[in-house]
């Protein structure tokens, strides 16, 4: 492990410059931390902390320096990755008919990203997200282009929210594996500093080019010691003892119309998640009739629209739609892909309008469940 005191850690930046990387990173701007491009690291939310709850966000000043004192904000790196709206393909009529005049894997060669302050729930999301584009049977082109040339800095979380339960699905605060590059922010004793560490061939060179040196003992005695204190002060926990068949046989609970009675459907909670991808497909076309266009829009499970076949929409009831979000991000994710779609990132309590917890609609079903059989 290697030592990179504050002050140097704009060579980063630097050195991923220098490889031709555009880098996005944290960013205040409305009220909150959103992921944008950066180009040195004075555009970071120095000194800013979000104070997160049900319903609930807000930033506030903190009286040291440090870089990355917030936990997950609005939006994830599934921005970047896979974005809530691009072009599929577009044709012109000809006098042969419809050709085809652009798809969506034509166009100049997308630039490498590199993204800065990846939280160890976020890469899990991105890993989850590649086995849903990247492991099927049918690869997504466009996320595997844009993740081919994706340089991660992942950023061990040490200031978790009140809504943050990841350290009770396995994934945070500590980002073991997947990244390029591991940060650890310290600051102790007036002293700031970072412990990176290399997970790739692509870090090590990058972290050859920053000044700094090796890591000692009592220095990595402190970054377990802060990331041990960062794990005990989870906002929330989730207890995840034989989910995928508690939600099963409580698909008639009455739990998911207590919910219906509280939520709005405004799908809030699937936009800022990290790990859902539902699309829908629209055709434009021009009043001429000579130009057509498909593109691919983020979707949720929650509009209406959603579940629409030909005599009507599969679940027309708010109950029968949160029950369909929550089993399936909690339990047949975990047949479909192997894993929950769950990181413990806290986003779809703090940003649902009404509150409503996650958390705590599980554990009404685990105490009012249906007997297992």
């Amino acid at each position: 492990m290697q030592i990179i005191e504050r002050t140097n850690l704009d060579y980063l930046l630097g050195a991923l410059k220098a490889s031709e990387y555009d880098i996005f990173g944290p960013i205040a701007r409305d009220g909150a931390i959103l992921y944008d491009r950066i180009e040195q690291v004075a555009d970071m939310p120095i000194g800013l902390q979000d104070i997160q709850e049900k319903g609930a966000y807000r930033l506030v000043r903190r009286e040291d320096p440090t870089v990355f004192a917030y936990a997950a904000g609005p939006q994830s790196w599934k921005k970047f990755l896979h974005p809530p709206e691009y072009l599929l393909w577009k044709s012109q009529r000809t006098e042969k008919g419809f050709e085809l005049i652009k798809n969506g894997e034509d166009g100049p060669k997308k630039k490498k990203l590199a993204f800065i302050g990846v939280r160890a729930c976020e890469l899990h999301a991105i890993l989850i997200q590649d086995k849903v584009f990247l492991e099927g049977q049918s690869v997504d082109a466009l996320y595997k282009s844009v993740r081919d040339e994706t340089f991660i800095v992942a950023v061990n979380c040490t200031h978790p929210g009140g809504t943050c339960f990841c350290s009770s699905m396995g994934t945070g605060p500590e980002a073991k594996d997947s990244f390029d590059i591991s940060l650890t922010e310290i600051f102790q004793y007036g002293r700031h500093y970072f412990i990176a560490e290399a997970g790739s061939a692509k870090g090590e060179e990058i972290l050859n080019k920053i000044p700094g040196k090796q890591a000692s003992e009592s220095e990595i005695e402190a970054r377990d010691e802060v990331l041990e204190r960062s794990a005990e002060k989870m906002g929330r926990q989730l207890d995840t003892t034989n989910i995928k068949e508690l939600l099963y046989a409580n698909t008639g609970n009455s739990r998911w119309d207590e919910v219906a009675d509280r939520c709005l459907s405004c799908g809030n909670c699937t936009m800022v998640c990290p790990t859902c991808f539902c699309s829908t497909v629209e055709d434009k076309t021009d009043i001429t009739g000579m130009h057509a266009e498909r593109w691919s829009k983020q979707d949720s499970c929650f509009t209406l629209d959603f579940s629409y076949i030909h005599s009507g929409s599969v679940r027309s009831s708010v109950s029968a739609r949160y029950r369909q979000w929550m089993t399936h991000k909690l339990a047949t994710w975990i047949d479909q892909f192997g894993t929950s779609g769950c990181v413990g990132c806290g986003r779809c309590i703090t940003w649902c309008p009404v509150g409503i917890d996650i958390t705590e609609e599980l554990a009404a079903i685990r105490e009012n469940q249906t007997e297992l059989k």
